[in-house]
């Protein structure tokens, strides 16, 4: 039963079940590498994907080997492998065969230097080209490469250097001055390789440009296994403490797959990537999914700006671009006006990852850009895209799309029981995926949790299907709101509160009630123009009420300058939770600027 704004309890209306609201849908589009969802899955097994790879034909098991070392050595050798943007303006160009050459004189340094297959080698720079060239050294040589996000704080970088043994930081003189407070804690660390010019910075530094000097350009890439870890990846902490996530050199299989079949990536693409290296799509989908199938990267050092983004899109002709819903909507916010200031023509396909894309988002994209965005699902411990759209399918503006072809996802209850369409539950995966991560690294527990539910992989997602086999995304589980007798998903108020021509942004929490259990809070940045009324909130209100059942409503609204939010855009609602109540915040080392 629910409880109605009297107090008294009612019946659940038919119109207020999931599977019966009504969507708009945008039509699919000239089909892409996938020509057909349907016959892809069937036909589908990843078995015949290995044969796509050298290392199938007795080649060196390593993915930097795959992303740039069989593209040097032939006919793309002079290919542009990297188009590196410095916040200066200058455009830096590298070809495969550069790339390749550079990458082994780090490598073959690296091991010079004292470095041996299976270190943790942290590389903690901003997205200079040199981040590029240490990743794929440092896989080269066998050892286990750690992105680090730029921003990080010295505090959080120690968590993490200590989790997991750190031996080498890359980093450059300003974040190495950064560290100082915690050198003398990072016990384990042998050597700081300095990017830049080092002077004056105190022992254990060497500079990059020494450790390639020592270096062989024909350098050969050490043999691995497919169960070897290549990477490791700490979460973002949106949802507690970072974890240490590795992932496989066998990963390599399905971001390949996904950047060709869902990134529609092909021959003569310019393709950006705007996540940062630090977070898991900055890697797998902005450095080896595409460097896997020989496509031109485009990476820029500087900060958010519309006007600049869009003089890279039109400048360098990017043709596909993968994106945040918050750089999004922060573009919305700019304006309509700048994108007509730009020549956009050569965008060929859009896509976006980090939180949930609301269904305005795709309209302004679909109306503003001419180009539907596609959205897509995974997470740092699933390694690769599992969810998404694809170019030969309708868009159902703010649902995920469907599994990839060779994955199978489910809604689950408590037991592994799949339940039925439109029917929340738990988002859940069943095991085995090439890029499902090995482990945590020195947390088996806390990997094992994440199978507690017998034959599955539990997301932590809460979600639903739809008859026709659409996923919708309702919130973490730990976000989900239980108001008046029912479970309410965040994103769904969040979407839509920003169709409200005032509000720019919107985090939304469950707030205690003796009443309700909890009630609806909404925290909401507003566009240019706008200002807090009591006014707006009672207009903004209604406009909610009008569009979601009536307990969906927030029954607070909170007028903020800006939400806590990570780099990779995903809004922290622990930290807004924490705030409401007066709690300690937690890990914010990787809150956005």
């Amino acid at each position: 039963m629910l409880i109605d704004e009297s107090g008294e309890e009612r019946a659940r209306s038919p119109d207020e079940s999931f599977s019966s609201r009504s969507f708009e849908v945008l039509p699919a589009v000239v089909p892409g590498n996938l020509e057909d969802y349907e016959k892809g899955c069937c036909e589908f097994n990843w078995a015949s994907m290995y044969k796509e790879f050298g290392w199938s034909n007795g080649g060196s098991y390593n993915v930097a080997v795959e992303c740039l070392d069989r593209h040097a050595q032939n006919w793309r050798k002079n290919k542009i492998a990297l188009f590196s943007l410095t916040a200066d303006g200058v455009t830096k160009k590298y070809t495969f065969r550069e790339m390749s050459q550079l990458t082994s004189r780090f490598a073959s340094g690296l091991m010079r230097l004292g470095a041996v297959k299976g270190d943790r080698i942290f590389v903690y720079l901003d997205r200079t080209s040199e981040l590029y060239m240490a990743v794929l050294g440092i896989v080269k040589m066998g050892g286990i490469v750690g992105p680090l996000f730029s921003a990080l704080g010295p505090e959080a970088v120690k968590d993490r250097a200590l989790d997991c043994g750190a031996k080498y930081f890359v980093t450059s003189p300003y974040l190495y001055r950064r560290l100082e407070p915690i050198l003398d804690d990072l016990v384990d660390v042998d050597k700081f390789i300095i990017v830049g010019d080092g002077s004056g910075l105190k022992e254990r530094t060497v500079s990059f440009d020494a450790v390639m000097a020592q270096g062989d350009p024909r350098f050969q890439a050490v043999g691995l296994s497919p169960a070897d870890p290549y990477i490791i990846h700490y979460t973002s902490g949106s949802t507690g403490k970072p974890k240490g996530v590795m992932l496989g050199q066998k990963a390599l299989v399905q971001q390949w797959f996904t950047s060709k079949n869902v990134l529609d990536l092909r021959e003569d693409d310019v393709y950006w990537c705007t996540a940062d290296p630090g977070w898991v799509t900055g890697t797998s989908y902005g450095i080896f999914g595409p460097w896997s199938l020989g496509t031109s990267l485009v990476s820029f050092e500087g900060r958010f700006d519309p006007g600049k983004w869009y003089s890279i899109l039109e400048e360098l002709g990017v043709t596909v671009w993968y994106t945040a819903p918050t750089a999004l909507r922060m573009l919305m916010r700019a304006g309509d006006e700048v994108v007509k200031e730009h020549d956009l023509s050569a965008l060929r396909h859009v896509c976006s990852i980090g939180e949930p894309l609301n269904a305005e988002v795709v309209r302004w994209g679909n109306k503003v850009l001419g180009k539907r965005i596609h959205d897509t699902w995974f997470q740092t411990e699933t390694g690769a895209i599992m969810i998404c759209n694809y170019p030969c399918m309708a868009i159902k503006p703010g649902s995920m799309g469907k599994p990839i072809p060779g994955v199978q996802v489910g809604i689950v209850d408590e037991e592994g029981n799949e339940v039925e369409a439109g029917k929340e539950g738990f988002l859940a995966i069943r095991p085995g995926w090439p890029s499902m991560m090995l482990g945590i690294w020195r947390n088996t527990s806390r990997f094992k949790e994440y199978f507690n539910v017998p034959g599955w992989y539990i997301s932590g997602d809460q979600a639903y299907r739809d008859e026709d086999g659409y996923f919708w995304f309702l919130g973490r589980a730990d976000d989900v709101i239980k108001t008046s007798g029912e479970r309410l998903g965040p994103f769904e108020v969040e979407s839509a509160l920003i169709e409200h021509p005032a509000v720019a942004e919107a985090g939304v929490i469950g707030k205690p009630d003796e009443l309700r259990g909890e009630i609806v809070k909404a925290f909401i940045t507003l566009r240019p123009g706008y200002r807090p009324t009591k006014e707006l909130n009672d207009d903004i209100t209604q406009f909610v009420k009008a569009r979601l059942a009536y307990y969906a409503y927030p029954r607070e609204i909170e007028f903020v300058e800006k939400l806590p939010k990570t780099r990779s855009g995903k809004i922290m609602r622990r930290v807004l939770k924490a705030m409401e109540q007066g709690q300690p915040l937690g890990d914010l080392s990787t809150l956005e600027d």
